[in-house]
């Protein structure tokens, strides 16, 4: 599928690099919200985006992978913690781009979910490097940076969750393909769509592409991470970068700003930390069963968790309120190329398992 962005500007066509990962729009639905009205929540069903690795994250990738082969990139290098899900899917996805990864890894609370996908970044054909703090992840990265650049593979560092003003482009272009949704009568307009926060990337991109696309959606964002957590300063100068990268590719892209307070950031349902379930974050994965989307207790549950909590004190209004899920659904598990073993991690990650 052609991006909603280059839909909208096809000069951008011949000026961004980009790699196809997306077959077709992802749809959208009205979700049954217990005691409200009608129609006031919608879930934008991105949990199967692209055939390989549903969820919010090829979306990104589409523009970063798309960027690391015009470099003649043949190794990605990235962060996350031992349980990064864009961690996973830039292994998988760069593998079908015929790339290796290297993953510089930070510890996290160990969860089920954790261990799982540690597990799988391995199966998928990840090299694993164990980081352990943020500090030490950087020093790591820049080894590993010139160990790669000593055998000749061109490395390619992509940011952490894929959030930089080239990834963040997927989003300002996920923003446009809502735009056509609206306008096709699929959904009506959204007064909010809402986001979990990692890094940020998801909710600058999507920011940026509403108003470029002359919606009045505002954006909301639940923070689900204490390590370098972004603020609304920092989200909004993220948005703006990424609209200069745009506009210096295709001129023709209106100048639009974003300032602080054109974004929401909802504090309270990080919990102990980056990963560390919570009571209210188990019980929205499980609400969420019932409107038939999966969910964890990450990124996607927390957010739900804070949608469920506004709707019980009658504070989403008449809506309509859009619930934009990230997750990916796929089984990853079934398609891996090697199994799940603790035996093939490198010592570090066999300990952390116990």
């Amino acid at each position: 599928m052609e991006p909603a962005l280059f839909r909208r500007w096809p000069g951008l066509a011949g000026r961004v690099p980009h790699r196809p990962l997306l077959p077709r729009p992802t749809p959208v639905a009205p979700v049954p919200l217990v005691g409200a009205p009608e129609g006031v929540l919608w879930v934008k069903r991105d949990e199967r985006s692209c055939p390989l690795y549903g969820g919010n994250k090829p979306r990104k990738l589409e523009f970063v992978l798309g960027h690391a082969l015009a470099r003649d990139a043949r190794r990605l290098v990235t962060t996350g913690g031992i349980g990064t899900h864009h961690g996973l899917a830039t292994t998988v996805l760069g593998r079908d781009a015929g790339l290796a990864t290297t993953l510089v890894l930070v510890d996290q609370p160990l969860t089920d979910e954790v261990r799982h996908t540690l597990l799988l970044l391995s199966a998928w054909g990840a090299e694993l490097v164990w980081g352990g703090n943020v500090a030490g992840t950087a020093a790591r990265v820049a080894g590993v940076l010139a160990s790669s650049t000593a055998r000749g593979e061109r490395p390619y560092l992509v940011a952490t969750g894929g959030s930089s003003s080239r990834g963040n482009a997927g989003f300002v272009s996920a923003a446009l393909e809502l735009a056509e949704q609206v306008k096709a009568d699929l959904l009506p307009e959204p007064a909010e769509a809402w986001v979990p926060i990692g890094t940020g990337g998801t909710l600058a991109g999507l920011a940026a592409g509403l108003r470029l696309a002359g919606l009045r959606t505002r954006v909301v964002g639940v923070l689900v991470s204490d390590i370098l957590p972004p603020s609304e300063r920092s989200l909004a100068r993220a948005a703006g970068a990424t609209l200069a990268r745009l506009r210096a590719a295709e001129p023709a892209i209106p100048e639009v700003s974003l300032t602080p307070g054109d974004v929401t950031v909802i504090r309270d349902q990080l919990g102990p930390g980056y990963g560390a379930p919570t009571a209210a974050a188990e019980e929205a994965v499980a609400e969420a069963s019932a409107w038939d989307l999966q969910l964890e207790t990450t990124y996607t549950g927390k957010c739900v968790a804070a949608l469920l909590e506004r709707a019980s004190h009658g504070e989403l209004g008449e809506g309509p309120v859009l619930f934009w899920n990230t997750y990916n659904a796929i089984d990853m598990e079934a398609s891996a190329p090697a199994p799940l073993d603790p035996a093939f991690l490198p010592a570090p990650f066999r300990r952390r398992l116990g």
